[in-house]
């Protein structure tokens, strides 16, 4: 196995606390540091199919923007599907997943002067299947780097926890980012999360201040989550959403609630909501109403004369078999990943990545 290309394994304390957007980020400004960058996430849980083979979708991610030049399966060449677990239990084939692991890290670092590994949840993941984050930055003979949700206590103690991991593993931490962390705290959670860290032996490597962009879903998304479907403006599916409300009110004071990047959900046999958002879609943001889609719940929809105002409008409009208030609520928890392709969060997160992760100084402590 490879033992020369530089390489870091970034880790999280828990599920969606940054791992994606930090290794992101992190390839941007290795890349431009460094020059070839190559990535590997080893283990992943949500994949994506790509001719016939169950690639991980933040390796597409990568991919897709940075042009890796790597092959999609080395990139990613476990995807843990709903039955894993159960078939390794049954019959487990610990080598041949290390073997798998470790060739596709050679074909990930040919060629190119720095590895990024991404890891797969907290420390502790995948251990049923012998392949937790603590023991693949073992076998891939890594240092790690940990991110973990802005705070004090709760981010130290799930730090200590994790580190206690990859200790009994023999793997180094090197650092920690704090990411998410509210912008009127800032200033004292990095200085109290650096001393506390400190009493721990652990140096805090970057603050990321929370960044809503970040957490704002687009209308695919929320039409794949919501199981609609598009009655029209498909192409716009990426554009964002900022803000939902529920027009079970009257027309007149529904319009009140509109802003631009507003997501109107609606009965879709309520023809006069309907009617005062497609009066907003030939507004632009300058204007302060304009909204950016509809969403049509209950399987129900509106008299064909509204529907073929639906189809000639400039105005994105969904329909979702869901009720209203289940709409609302699966996009209030839904998980926002970065989508290949969306310019605007992405550059978001170099900038970010770049302004407020020490990148040099982790080069200095992965080198030494």
């Amino acid at each position: 196995m490879n033992t020369v290309t530089p390489r870091v394994f970034v880790a999280a304390t828990q599920q969606n606390d940054g791992k994606t957007t930090t290794a992101l980020g992190l390839f941007a400004a290795l890349k431009k540091r460094l020059g070839r960058i190559g990535f590997i996430k080893p283990v992943g849980q949500r994949f994506v199919e790509i001719e016939g083979r169950r690639i991980d979708e933040d390796s597409v991610l990568i991919d897709q923007t940075f042009g890796v030049q790597t092959p999609l399966e080395d990139m990613s060449p476990i995807a843990v599907e709903p039955d894993f677990t159960r078939k390794y239990i049954s019959k487990s084939n610990s080598e041949f997943l290390v073997r798998r692991i470790q060739n596709s890290f050679d074909r990930a670092c040919w060629e190119k002067e720095f590895c990024i590994i991404e890891g797969t949840g907290h420390a502790g993941v995948g251990s049923v299947f012998d392949l937790s984050n603590a023991r693949v930055a073992k076998l891939l003979q890594s240092k790690v780097l940990l991110v973990t949700r802005g705070g004090i206590g709760r981010s130290i103690d799930e730090v200590a926890l994790n580190k206690a991991l990859f200790d009994k593993e023999g793997v180094e931490l090197v650092g920690v980012i704090l990411n998410k962390v509210l912008h009127d705290k800032f200033d004292h959670v990095a200085e109290f999360a650096r001393r506390g860290l400190d009493r721990l032996g652990i140096d805090l490597l970057g603050v990321v201040p929370v960044e809503p962009l970040l957490a704002n879903a687009t209308l695919g998304q929320i039409c794949k989550e919501t199981k609609g479907k598009f009655l029209n403006r498909p192409s716009e599916s990426l554009r964002r959403v900022r803000k939902i409300i529920i027009g079970a009110m009257s027309s007149s004071h529904v319009m009140e609630y509109f802003s631009p990047g507003t997501l109107v959900i609606t009965p879709g046999d309520r023809e006069d909501v309907i009617l005062a958002a497609l009066s907003t879609s030939s507004l632009t943001e300058a204007d302060g109403r304009a909204v950016a889609g509809l969403v049509l719940s209950g399987d129900l929809f509106p008299h064909q004369s509204v529907l073929d105002l639906i189809s000639a409008s400039d105005l994105p409009a969904i329909a979702s078999p869901l009720d209203s208030y289940t709409v609302a609520n699966t996009i209030y928890s839904m998980t926002v990943k970065t989508l290949p392709g969306d310019a605007e969060k992405i550059s978001k997160i170099q900038s970010l990545i770049e302004r407020h992760v020490e990148i040099d100084r982790l080069l200095e402590k992965l080198r030494s």
